[in-house]
């Protein structure tokens, strides 16, 4: 049963391939990642690339003629890029150096180049690069000594908009000359904040972006690109984020989305009127990747707990929603999915922090809370196939966005930053109490379970709140924030340090909250998963806490995969894991067996 959850299919990151009345998306129809394309015309689906390891990501050439497909291996995140041409859809290697990362950074608009980033110089430091697709000859056009990414070429091909981030969650735009090689910075003079989803008017002249410059929650601006420091505010709301923007072909139009409260909302903003109107008949969801057919029809990827992710189209001629790709239909199970509850509790500071809560309701019931990562991350309403099955299965769910995640605004996800830490991981002490005297839930049947940094929460949770919780399960998570710090990618450090605190002038802190050191609280058992691969979260963080479990003579379990990294991508481990987890959660939350098919 569990493996029919798991093996549902979805399409996502849909991009409209130019000129051919095609929508391209990813999907893991064959068991990893690859590229797929749905004809408008046909509503024919074939399979656009078949590549010996997972998909991350495609970029059309302006043509539509060519693509640039990024993979990585066995989940090491080392983006390396293949040509696919539409003649016969062969590719071939072009940008590849399997020892390092590589960030797109657009077509030239005569799409005889591409621009990317590479830490190919130094680890830490990712140099722009120039490449010829026909000749194959590359120039590093400029080196920047920490982390970057290209954005586009302007319209007139002699620029590139690069990105840099100031801070985990700000960044600053240059504008670099490829000729001169000279660099400056666009939204001078305005202080330290988000931008993102940046859009070129056709003149070329001007544009739009999203930031929250000056204000808590992301909004739409435009600027001219000669005077960038004067930002124009279009659209702005005061509680909830605009999380990106698409420009129509004649530039009348700005399609945007706004995320409330982990769920989505597609809007429409009329640039001649300066006036804003939603999509009704969307489904309850999240939606992503908004891609023009023409100036009438919009396309977007659609996930929701009870949809894994499928192709959609708005026509703006009547208003009419449309779902055009069935892929993430699974009629043996789709009948068993629940949409959750959107709750709220207030913390020990009166905080109010939100959670979706899945589940019948029903008294007495054990309940795992799924604590995400990031931090700077939010639960979505999306469909997450073991919190679908733990739901059905006789469980509770409870997936919260504590103080520190994304969505709600500048101070939200400020609230847990270096020395404020804790204060997160006591919400989820206060979370198992809400659910407890809010809605019945068994407090001696409560478990807890998180990837990544949601990994640390978890041990955090069980070290420092340790008789809340009957067990835990960490997937790549952090059980040390010095040897993380010191082990992680060097591209990452500096960035992490803004969020952690640093190896500088943080180690005392970070002594005195690692879970690692605290092991000793640890009274319940712990099953721990990870990835070999792992370039964000060292697989050292794993071995050496349940090293240290283990000589206490603790109960726990650790589960390597040789083939993935951060992410688990193939199906086969994909199920075991989770057929571990559910077994487990099922044994020490004292849960009825269920036979699970694998």
């Amino acid at each position: 049963m569990l493996s029919e959850y798991l093996n549902v299919r979805g399409g996502f990151q849909p991009q409209v391939l130019p000129n051919q009345q095609a929508v391209t998306f990813i999907s893991k129809e064959t068991g990893i990642p690859q590229v797929w394309k749905w004809d408008v015309t046909t509503a024919e689906i074939q399979q656009y690339s078949n590549l010996p390891d997972r998909v991350l990501a495609a970029y059309h050439s302006p043509s539509g003629k060519q693509t640039i497909v990024g993979i990585d291996e066995k989940g090491n995140e080392k983006q390396q890029f293949h040509l696919l041409r539409e003649k016969d859809l062969y590719t071939e290697e072009l940008v590849v150096s399997k020892e390092h990362f590589h960030q797109f950074g657009g077509w030239s608009p005569d799409e005889s180049k591409i621009a990317f980033t590479s830490n190919r110089r130094q680890p830490g430091y990712f140099d722009v690069s120039i490449l010829d697709v026909e000749t194959k000859t590359e120039e590093v056009v400029y080196q920047v000594d920490g982390n970057c990414t290209p954005i586009a070429w302007t319209k007139d091909g002699e620029h590139l908009i690069i990105s840099m981030p100031e801070t985990n969650i700000d960044q600053s735009y240059y504008i670099l000359n490829l000729k001169n090689k000279e660099l400056y910075k666009l939204f001078e003079g305005n202080p330290l904040a988000r931008y993102q989803s940046l859009q070129q008017s056709n003149n070329g002249e001007s544009g739009f972006i999203l930031t929250d410059v000056g204000q808590d929650t992301l909004g739409i601006h435009q600027f001219n690109f000669k005077e960038s420091s004067q930002l124009q505010e279009l659209l702005t709301f005061d509680k909830w984020d605009i999380e990106e923007i698409k420009l129509s072909p004649d530039n009348s139009i700005l399609a945007f989305t706004t995320n409330e409260g982990g769920v989505s909302l597609l809007g429409i903003y009329d640039l001649t009127k300066q006036k804003h109107h939603y999509i009704e008949g969307v489904p309850s969801g999240v939606v992503e990747s908004l891609t023009w057919l023409n100036d009438n029809e919009l396309y977007f990827g659609l996930k929701s707990p009870i949809l894994p992710g499928d192709i959609w189209r708005v026509s703006l001629n009547d208003n009419q929603v449309e779902r055009v790709t069935f892929i993430g239909e699974a009629k043996e199970v789709q009948h068993l999915w629940q949409q959750p509850e959107l709750c709220t509790f207030s913390s020990f500071d009166g905080l109010e922090v939100p959670y979706f809560l899945y589940g019948k309701k029903e008294e007495a019931q054990p309940v795992v809370v799924y604590v995400h990562g990031g931090p700077e991350y939010q639960i979505r309403a999306e469909y997450n196939p073991v919190i679908q099955y733990l739901a059905a299965n006789g469980f509770a769910v409870a997936a919260p966005n504590v103080r520190g995640s994304m969505g709600y605004g500048r101070k939200y996800v400020k609230l847990d930053d270096v020395r404020k830490r804790m204060d997160s991981v006591a919400d989820l002490k206060w979370l198992a109490n809400d659910l407890v005297n809010t809605h019945g839930v068994d407090s001696e049947r409560i478990g807890i379970m998180g990837r990544s940094y949601g990994g640390f929460m978890v041990l955090a949770a069980l070290t420092h709140y340790a008789d809340i919780w009957a067990a835990g399960v960490d997937i790549v998570g952090i059980s040390h924030f010095k040897s993380f710090l010191e082990n992680t990618g060097a591209w990452r450090r500096k960035l992490r340090e803004y969020e952690y605190g640093s190896l500088k002038e943080d180690v005392d802190f970070f002594e005195e909250i690692a879970p690692l050191n605290h092991s000793d609280k640890i009274k319940v058992p712990l099953l721990i998963f990870h990835g070999r691969n792992d370039t964000r979260v060292p697989v050292s963080e794993a071995e050496q806490l349940t090293e240290d479990l283990k000589e206490q003579g603790k109960h726990v379990e650790l589960i390597i995969f040789e083939d993935e990294g951060h992410q688990t991508e193939k199906i086969e481990n994909h199920i075991k894991m989770n057929t571990e987890i559910v077994q487990f959660m099922q044994k020490f939350l004292k849960v009825q067996e269920v036979n699970i098919k694998s």
